[in-house]
């Protein structure tokens, strides 16, 4: 059996962590097993479905690198809409299904009557039955179809996270599976989709548990193979709430590149967040398919931590190729105003600062004066920038102008601090971090005489003496 999994968001909205934490775990036991990871559209709500949601999904698909192998013929539910009517009236012709002509009204009055009960909201008044007599079929209504779930014993199944499930079937409605105006439902186009599809196992959040006796039966009623079902507990934010946007979560997939974080460290941390190997958390997607199982994904909610995406993401930043690193830094740099030019290539200045990012942003900052002397803070002015710093950098600037160009390194330009600071009487804190402030206008830099060095010459006394 060549295993199958699916990832199937609906295009009403953003791309969450959520979703794309399930696309990664279905992914993963897909390539574990050596199988498909497919993707489907499920666009079948007309209403709330844009194309621009479309997009955005699969924009974060492809920023995560999560290539579903149907890639180039991916599954719109949009499309399947006469497959669907097909296997309705497949549905109703066998008996499974029957119409149901009952109004709003009627509707309200049933679910206030389940709510105080405590049973099925729907009481089958329409549902043939040997020896029922059924209410007359009222004038002009269009009826909707209904599912005939069963009436008796438990629906059960082995939820690959959760553990042994059962649901008794009297807590089942008879479910719509098509509208008054034929549009199908969300449940019935699962299953039928999951069918057509070869989906063996169906990885999905567990706020689809309830879902599952509905379309096991209906997987029963059309003679069709039932999937093995795993359902992943919820994400929930740093607070142990439920993550929302109104809570100012970050939720949307965009919005961690924006942060400039790094695909892979993404899927890192988001592969930690409810799975575990052991006590490993630095790991890169190979590693992960080769480790990936369902049954050491936990049960329980997991919580966001923004300090361990940062720690992640810093260790992908260190290990990262510096020319890549390169190409993902430059249009940050533009955006800050930075242009790159010179001699000085930015895969070298990344190199030598990388270690002190935790994300790209950071990192284009740490790169940005290398280009481009910023201005300085305030603050660091008022610590570092004594009235005596202009006339002692003009001073340094001519110890540095004297060196030959070719013992321009670090080594040679530190050789000259400590005798610099004895004849000014100084300690070296008052000497390093303004001469920090006139070369790159800020107090955070790596180790000063390197970053002298790799400014070159030229550059240096340019700056300290503008």
């Amino acid at each position: 059996m060549t295993v199958k999994t699916r990832f199937a968001p609906s295009p009403t909205g953003y791309l969450h962590i959520g979703g794309v934490r399930t696309a990664l775990y279905s992914w993963a036991f897909a390539k574990h097993h050596g199988g498909e990871f497919l993707l489907r559209i499920e666009d079948t709500d007309l209403e709330r479905s844009t194309q621009e949601s479309v997009e955005i999904i699969l924009k974060g698909m492809d920023w995560v690198g999560l290539h579903a192998d149907n890639a180039d013929n991916i599954v719109y539910q949009t499309k399947n809409f006469p497959r669907y009517k097909q296997l309705i009236q497949k549905l109703l012709d066998e008996g499974h299904a029957y119409k149901c002509y009952c109004s709003k009204e009627e509707l309200a009055q049933m679910r206030e009557k389940a709510e105080r009960e405590g049973t099925a909201t729907y009481d089958r008044r329409w549902r043939p039955e040997v020896g029922k007599t059924l209410p007359e079929i009222p004038a002009g209504v269009e009826p909707v179809i209904r599912f005939k779930n069963p009436l008796d014993g438990v629906t059960s199944w082995y939820d690959l996270v959760k553990g042994e499930i059962s649901i008794p079937n009297s807590a089942l409605d008879d479910l719509i599976i098509a509208r008054a105006d034929g549009t199908p439902t969300y449940n019935f186009c699962v299953v039928v989709d999951d069918f057509d599809m070869g989906i063996t196992h169906v990885i999905r959040g567990d706020d689809h548990v309830n879902n599952t006796p509905k379309q096991i039966n209906i997987f029963k009623a059309l003679g069709a193979k039932i999937p093995e079902y795993a359902h992943l507990p919820m994400i929930l934010n740093e607070q142990g709430k439920k993550i929302s946007k109104r809570s100012g979560d970050t939720v949307a997939i965009t919005e961690y590149e924006d942060m400039g974080i790094l695909p892979e460290a993404m899927l890192n941390y988001l592969a930690r967040l409810g799975w575990a190997h052991g006590d490993d958390e630095f790991f890169n997607m190979n590693q992960f398919v080769e480790w990936f199982d369902l049954a050491h994904v936990s049960a329980s909610p997991s919580r966001m931590d923004s300090k361990k995406l940062a720690w992640i993401n810093a260790e992908h930043i260190k290990v990262t190729d510096n020319e890549k690193l390169a190409e993902l830094t430059l249009p940050r740099l533009q955006n800050q105003g930075v242009t790159v030019s010179g001699s000085l290539k930015l895969a070298d200045v990344i190199a030598f600062v990388k270690d002190r990012a935790h994300n790209l942003n950071d990192l284009a900052t740490e790169c940005a004066y290398f280009y481009q002397k910023a201005t300085p803070l305030e603050k660091d002015v008022a610590k570092h920038w004594d009235e005596d710093a202009p006339a002692r950098m003009a001073r340094f600037a001519e110890k540095l102008a004297a060196l030959p160009e070719s013992d321009w390194t670090a080594e040679k330009i530190h050789e000259l601090f400590a005798p610099f600071c004895e004849a000014e009487g100084i300690k070296m804190g008052k000497l390093g971090m303004p001469l920090r402030l006139a070369v790159c206008g800020t107090a955070k830099t790596p180790s000063v005489d390197m970053v002298l060095a790799m400014l070159g010459k030229d550059e240096v006394l340019k700056r300290m003496r503008g």
